[in-house]
């Protein structure tokens, strides 16, 4: 099974869902998105995957969120937002071929492997 790990290694939340993981004798691709923007398409996918709304993958106490009166913003919107300014994006998102879970907290992830 193929795992990536969507990841800030400033955030508590992000670094404990990656030991999980390697605990559970894993190794996933680890992807920081902050050093690696996504593209549309790929946020569009992790929305799928998810199985939420791309407003469901926003952060919306990010400072960015407020500044750009994002509160009624469509989804296409939301997914430029989180392109330009990925701080946005919340964290961490693991994912596999088919599935994907927000690691909040980092146990969630036990679903997927």
């Amino acid at each position: 099974m193929s795992l990536v790990i969507y990841h800030n290694p400033r955030c508590s939340k992000s670094r404990a869902t990656l030991a999980l993981l390697q605990e559970k004798g894993h190794t996933p691709q680890v992807i920081e998105y902050l050093k690696e923007p996504l593209e549309n398409s790929t946020i569009l996918e992790l929305a799928r995957k998810l199985g939420v709304p791309v407003a469901d993958m926003i952060r919306k106490t990010e400072t960015p969120y407020q500044a750009l009166g994002l509160a009624s913003a469509d989804e296409s919107t939301l997914t430029c937002a989180i392109c330009e300014n990925p701080i946005l994006l919340q964290r961490p998102i693991v994912a596999t071929d088919k599935r994907a879970v927000i690691g909040r907290p980092p146990e969630n992830v036990l679903s997927i492997i």
